[in-house]
């Protein structure tokens, strides 16, 4: 068993895990990942290239290629910093639709453990308990109503630019939420001895520190 400590927060799309998981990982001066980020980078990738959603090959191919760099809430590919590009809504559905593909899942999935390094990891996503870190010293699932997560993915898109509608932001929450917990491989659940957590009336301080409560009990 890897000594290295793991704090893995899983949840739905718009749960508020990334921006909870990001502080948490600050208050504890530990390295984080955004599981996320690495299939909407693959993603971004397909669309640039044209490939299919459901051309799994040419997928996996372009998630075995990928060497990201994460630093200071930015992500950079090819020495490009594509933070804001793969937030729009095209990337996040494609990726979406692409996450179901156990072969691409296997092709990151090193990638993703390879983050695990001292004093420790924050990582979120929708695997990262039941897959990807199964033995995180603490496994939490965050999650919110479809209606408050659709309210905080308007606000982020209005706030970085991007046209949005509440309608249409519920529909896709709605189908992802259904793709997500439904897929074959690695369906989003949380882990057995997950702490869950609503985040629907609870800011974000709050929640942070909620998580760090539990963290300290250990």
């Amino acid at each position: 068993m890897n000594e290295v400590p793991v704090i893995a927060i899983d949840g739905p799309t718009a749960s508020g895990k990334g921006t909870v998981a990001q502080r948490v990982a600050a208050a504890l001066g530990w390295h984080y990942l955004d599981s996320g980020a690495l299939y909407r980078l693959v993603a971004l990738r397909a669309l640039q290239a044209g490939v299919a959603a459901d051309d799994v090959a040419a997928l996996t191919r372009l998630a075995r290629s990928l060497r990201p760099q994460f630093d200071a809430g930015r992500v950079c590919l090819d020495g490009r910093d594509v933070t804001d590009e793969i937030r729009r809504e095209d990337v996040g559905a494609l990726a979406s639709r692409i996450a179901v593909h156990p072969p691409l899942r296997a092709a990151l999935l090193d990638l993703q453990r390879g983050f695990r390094c001292p004093p420790g990891l924050v990582a979120d996503g929708r695997d990262m308990a039941t897959v990807v870190f199964p033995d995180a010293g603490l496994k939490v699932f965050l999650t919110a109503s479809v209606e408050a997560r659709a309210g905080r993915r308007h606000k982020q898109l209005s706030e970085k630019g991007f046209p949005s509608n509440i309608a249409i932001l519920l529909q896709d929450l709605r189908a992802r939420d259904e793709r997500d917990s439904s897929r074959s491989a690695a369906p989003l659940r949380p882990a057995k001895d997950a702490r869950q957590l609503d985040s629907s009336d609870l800011s974000i301080e709050q929640v942070v520190a909620q998580i760090l409560r539990w963290h300290g009990e250990r």
